[in-house]
């Protein structure tokens, strides 16, 4: 197996993939970005350039690549990186953490990574790309979409779906089979009792539905565009 790769994203998350990788023993080529100038050193790691030298590195035999860009607040950054390290070939490798701990009846695809103190419970699946930060729990027969972000101490209970992109915050406790609809959005330390549509948003901190029990319309996320 060539353990040689190419990381994508030069920011904050971009230093806890490193780490990660090193734990892993992956040999980290260097990083592409967009945006930081080549030569720059982040924990350790040089910048080589931008996008443009994806094509020349998949054409020296690198096929690994890693999508360091967490995408806060705007999934189409992070998926349309996913989608241009797809044209030119990348291969994404599953990046579990030796902290993490996965039950041997989850099913895992390309490009999840799953960070320290994880745990995904019995019979769960995850789509490509969605990242599992530290501290996770996915209970029982969680059914977790493609490029989905689930941040730090995110609570998902038995039965739970989160649909394609949508977006988790810190420390939200979602409950037994809620279904969060794509592109949603739940805040920081919000608790979900009730389905959350497609494209909705509830708020940091808030209780969905409200505690009054009164239905009312999400607000959109204007950040959501359909991608095929």
């Amino acid at each position: 197996m060539d353990k040689r790769i190419i990381i994508y994203g030069a920011g904050g998350h971009a230093k806890t993939v490193i780490s990660l990788l090193r734990l892993l023993e992956w040999e980290i080529i260097g990083i592409i970005d967009d945006g930081v100038p080549a030569g720059t050193m982040v924990s350790g790691v040089r910048v080589l350039g931008n996008a443009a030298l994806l094509a020349d590195l998949r054409s020296q035999g690198f096929e690994n690549a890693v999508n360091a860009v967490g995408g806060i607040g705007n999934y189409t950054i992070r998926w349309n990186i996913f989608r241009r390290l797809q044209e030119q070939g990348f291969h994404f490798p599953t990046l579990i953490h030796p902290a993490a701990f996965v039950e041997d009846s989850v099913t895992l695809a390309d490009g999840i990574q799953v960070l320290a103190q994880s745990y995904i419970s019995s019979e769960s699946s995850v789509d490509f790309g969605t990242l599992i930060n530290a501290g996770v729990i996915i209970s029982h027969d969680g059914k977790i979409g493609k490029c989905v972000n689930l941040s730090p101490g995110a609570m998902l209970a038995g039965e739970v779906t989160v649909e394609d992109f949508a977006q988790i915050g810190m420390g939200a406790t979602i409950n037994l089979g809620v279904k969060i609809g794509s592109a949603a959005r739940v805040g920081n330390s919000a608790v979900v009792k009730d389905n959350v549509p497609l494209n909705g948003r509830v708020y940091a901190g808030t209780v969905w539905p409200p505690v009054s029990g009164k239905s009312r319309q999400l607000p959109a996320d204007p950040h959501y565009r359909k991608i095929a």
